[in-house]
Order: structure tokens, then C-alpha cells, then sequence
């Protein structure tokens, strides 16, 4: 099995509903994400893909939508707040964790029709979410 991964650094701020502690909170992140792709078999140039296509893909979709942006769910009340103020911001229908931000990018990169198998974010240089193809 061949393995390329793709690293991607974007910054984005976020609040935890349901939460206790200081996550609940409007707060940011560098965040770093990497995304895998495998095949058994590489192209007619050697590659399982090529770097710069994923570039242009995925980095491109993460530095429109979720770069500089506040990351929050469709439940938050924040949401009409920051629409009156006409600041950015993304909504997902999850709660914003570093899980459901790895999913997110996950499925849209599988949505492209590439062969991902993992992608993992990176919320600090310590703490890390991964979210693969065998997560069921």
C-alpha cells in the first residue's frame, strides 16, 4: 500500500456548547491538519496523488471555508449574532470539537473522489484528533 500525506495549516476560532470549562468559550487555534491518501497501485506518473492537486483541492476549500473563520454549531446562538455583524464565520451541524472537524474535512475530501483513508487535526502541538476510513 502506497501513502501520501498532505499537511495543511489554517488558524480558526470556536466555542464548545455543552460544555464546562474554558472551551465553552469563543477562543482560537493554529491548527494543523493532515490528510492521508493510499492506493495499492500509483498512477502512470508514480504518485498515489500528486501534492500540488491536493493543494489545489482541499487547501483551497480549507483557506475559503474555514480559515480565519469561527467554526461553530448550527445550534449557537451565536450564529444570528455574527450574521447582524456580518463577520465570518462556518456552520456545521456537529459541535466544533477537533472530532468533528477532522470528519468534516474527511468527507469532503472523499466527496472529491479521492482515496483518503485518515485525517488527522492537530487543535495544539499537543492534542490531536484523528478521524479514519476504519472508524466505521
Amino acid at each position: 500500500m502506497f501513502q501520501v500525506t498532505k499537511v495543511i495549516h489554517f488558524c480558526y476560532g470556536h466555542r464548545l456548547l455543552n460544555y464546562e470549562g474554558k472551551c465553552k468559550h469563543p477562543h482560537g487555534h493554529n491548527g494543523r491538519v493532515e490528510i492521508e491518501l493510499c492506493s495499492d497501485r500509483l498512477d502512470d506518473r508514480g504518485m498515489v496523488y500528486d501534492f500540488s492537486d491536493i493543494s489545489k483541492k482541499v487547501k483551497v476549500w480549507i483557506d475559503e471555508k474555514l480559515d480565519h473563520q469561527m467554526l461553530l454549531c448550527e445550534k449557537d446562538p451565536m450564529v444570528s449574532y455574527l450574521e447582524e455583524q456580518e463577520e465570518p464565520f462556518f456552520v456545521m451541524k456537529e459541535n466544533p470539537t477537533a472530532e468533528n472537524i477532522a470528519k468534516l474535512i474527511f468527507e469532503y475530501t472523499a466527496s472529491l473522489g479521492l482515496p483518503i483513508t485518515k485525517v488527522t487535526l492537530w487543535e495544539t502541538e499537543s492534542s490531536k484528533a484523528v478521524y479514519s476510513a476504519s472508524n466505521g
